[in-house]
């Protein structure tokens, strides 16, 4: 099958980049990087062996781009008003889309934007940065997870996990509405706590009172998804997280890049859509909540910051 990348940053440009090198036919669009690539090519820096794309096939706007049978869009959340304008050109009738996006509710707000479109979910456990233009540096991990969201074409979607699976890339196929919120229980603690407490993710579990809080906040997201009817994920699954997540290298989150960086946080679909859909659930994330808020002084801080310089 054919693949487009629409964000080809840390976590867009290292999948795009190793289903390339298996030889597949990946198109990246690409904005600022855009000559950098063209004169360098893409390189990947990586826990599991080092390589270059020499000659990628790259563009700088979808309207020069082919029509694919997948886009795998991994840009941040804040700018999913973008979709429409970005996506229409490159779809087919039976093109799916893979979300690789952080937080609760992407699908359907893309669904809303984009009737009839064929959506699914990908969930990657990644330690991944850009490090420069065209330069990646995959760190630890990398496995993605990948449920359907409204795919017709079952065929299709299940190429799709193959050709993940034939790139090197460790692929499941698991139910989307469930895996959001396994991933919620990592990424709801440490994006905003590391923005919050300006740390790593290493330095708050090296800590025992910052361990602690973490672990209450993954049991927190666990008692939401418990009462939107998930039950498949217990106590012990924020045992696992805390226990992989001791093992990566020091760690800043991409809400933590994004605020060093004075970019936008994505904070709605992370926090405040998750928040909403366990208070009509009847479950209260107190410590999140609280959380939440201190993002929203942050963000507005920032915005201050920013104005001014």
């Amino acid at each position: 099958m054919t693949y487009a990348i629409i964000g080809t940053g840390a976590i867009g440009g290292y999948y795009g980049a190793k289903l390339s090198k298996a030889g597949f036919e990946v198109h990246f669009l690409l904005h600022s990087d855009y000559e950098y690539v063209a004169d360098n090519g893409l390189t990947v820096d990586s826990c599991d062996g080092a390589f270059r794309l020499a000659a990628p096939a790259i563009y700088d706007d979808t309207r020069k781009m082919p029509q694919c049978d997948v886009v795998i869009v991994a840009l941040k959340t804040t700018n999913n008003q973008l979709l429409p304008t970005l996506l229409t050109p490159l779809l087919k009738p039976d093109t799916i889309v893979l979300l690789i996006q952080n937080g609760i509710g992407v699908e359907a707000e893309a669904e809303k934007m984009m009737p009839g479109i064929q959506l699914a979910a990908g969930l990657a456990f990644i330690c991944s940065a850009k490090v420069g233009p065209g330069h990646i540096n995959h760190q630890f991990y990398g496995n993605i997870n990948i449920g359907n969201y409204n795919c017709s074409d079952t065929d299709k979607y299940n190429r799709l996990i193959d050709d993940f699976r034939k790139a090197g890339i460790g692929a499941s196929d698991v139910d989307y509405y469930e895996a959001r919120w396994k991933k919620a229980v990592w990424n709801m603690p440490f994006n905003g706590m590391t923005v919050a407490l300006n740390t790593t993710t290493n330095r708050l579990l090296d800590n025992s009172s910052t361990r602690q809080l973490i672990y209450d906040q993954m049991l927190e997201v666990i008692g939401a998804a418990n009462a939107l009817g998930i039950k498949n994920i217990d106590s012990s699954f924020a045992d696992k997280m805390i226990h992989n997540t001791v093992k990566m290298p020091p760690y800043s989150p991409s809400m933590k890049l994004d605020f060093d960086n004075n970019r936008p946080m994505e904070i709605e679909y992370l926090y405040t859509r998750p928040l909403a859909e366990a208070k009509a659930a009847g479950f209260r994330m107190l410590k999140l909540e609280m959380l939440e808020q201190q993002l929203r002084f942050i963000e507005k801080e920032l915005k201050i910051k920013v104005q001014h310089d």
